[in-house]
């Protein structure tokens, strides 16, 4: 009988994004395809504790939905013992925001030798700041939104009506290192700024200003490593004010989804080409959305971020643009482990010594 393939499923972490990560990794585990994969669930707390969870205690920590890992009550132990000592085969990091997408996992696994699933240290870390991401596309002519990036020693310098002349009204702040959109807060008036600025650095030490547009909401899935593919678009039609955290994650009518989105053929494939050119220029593999604003006067296309561990959760758009594109859950996981495992094995390959 084949071996099956032990996959480490990473996931909490130490983020505002933490409880989020857990339901994604519910998906993941229940997803897996028991005949070739045995799952191996390590949880790592808001403190940094690392978990390595027996199937009954990861069942219970999921059936209380939206509640973070508990601190007490089961062993802790060092990132590297909790990785080793599971004899794992590849990582699948289910780690949203700081300290799990920002390649400091993915710098531990690889200095360990462990494949994983997703974008690599580089790619990881770019994808992560949102400012030095926004750069990178602009610098290779990619359509991006007008934007500003402050960090925090320097927030004083940056008035309510320097941004105005700058972004217009209305515009958004947001942390920087951070997604799911926790600490993103649209902005009308001074008091409003005052208000969101100091919102957003509770999460990040750099805030990112956007010019806010009248626009639709695309977004697109890339899969594969040199050979990247694309999925068909979907849009996001929120029922708030704008997406943010509780209609994407609480409020089940928070949003709805159109899969596919409803564009023509010439905007699908300019969706679906500028989205493997941004993960070619932000050196993204293995996974990632990518979305978009599709402002709704001229049918201009902008691409807003990427995602390099995007949601798993049942109402994520990610596995749903791949449903919708012909590859399913069960397969779509499969065969980010299979790619994860294939660069691996290309890097044991390049030379160490001369």
């Amino acid at each position: 009988m084949k071996k099956k393939i032990r996959v480490g499923i990473l996931f909490g972490g130490r983020s505002a994004e933490h409880e989020v990560s857990i339901q994604s990794a519910k998906n993941v585990y229940e997803a897996l395809d028991a005949g070739k994969h045995e799952p191996v669930m390590i949880g790592i707390t808001k403190k940094g504790g690392w978990l390595r969870l027996p199937d009954t205690s990861f069942k219970q920590i999921i059936s209380q939905s939206y509640q973070p890992l508990p601190e007490t009550g089961l062993t802790v132990s060092q990132p590297s013992d909790s990785v080793q000592q599971s004899n794992l085969d590849v990582v699948f990091p289910i780690l949203h925001g700081p300290y799990g997408e920002d390649g400091t996992v993915q710098g531990l696994l690889k200095l360990m030798g462990i494949p994983y699933v997703g974008a690599d240290v580089l790619g990881s870390a770019v994808g992560m700041d949102k400012d030095v991401m926004k750069r990178l596309l602009r610098d290779a002519g990619l359509p991006i939104v007008q934007f500003l990036a402050i960090q925090n020693h320097e927030k004083e310098k940056f008035t309510f009506d320097m941004v105005v002349k700058k972004l217009g009204l209305p515009f958004f702040v947001k942390p920087a290192n951070l997604g799911s959109s926790v600490g993103v807060s649209k902005v009308t008036t001074e008091l409003e700024f005052e208000k969101a600025v100091g919102n957003a650095f509770l999460f990040d030490r750099k805030i990112l200003l956007e010019e806010g547009i009248n626009a639709r909401e695309i977004e697109c899935s890339v899969l594969g490593n040199e050979d990247k593919r694309a999925s068909l678009p979907g849009e996001v039609i929120p029922h708030h004010e704008f997406y943010d955290y509780e209609a994407k994650y609480i409020d089940e009518n928070g949003a709805g989804l159109d899969i596919p989105a409803k564009l023509s053929p010439k905007q699908v494939k300019e969706i679906q080409e500028l989205a493997i050119k941004a993960c070619t220029v932000l050196c993204v593999e293995g996974m990632a959305r990518v979305d978009f604003f599709l402002e709704k006067e001229t049918g201009k296309i902008y691409l807003n971020e990427i995602n390099t561990i995007p949601g798993f959760t049942n109402i994520s758009m990610y596995p749903k643009l791949w449903e919708a594109s012909g590859i399913s859950y069960k397969e779509l996981i499969g065969r980010l482990i299979r790619l994860a495992i294939e660069r691996h094995s290309k890097e044991q390959q390049l030379q160490t010594s001369r």
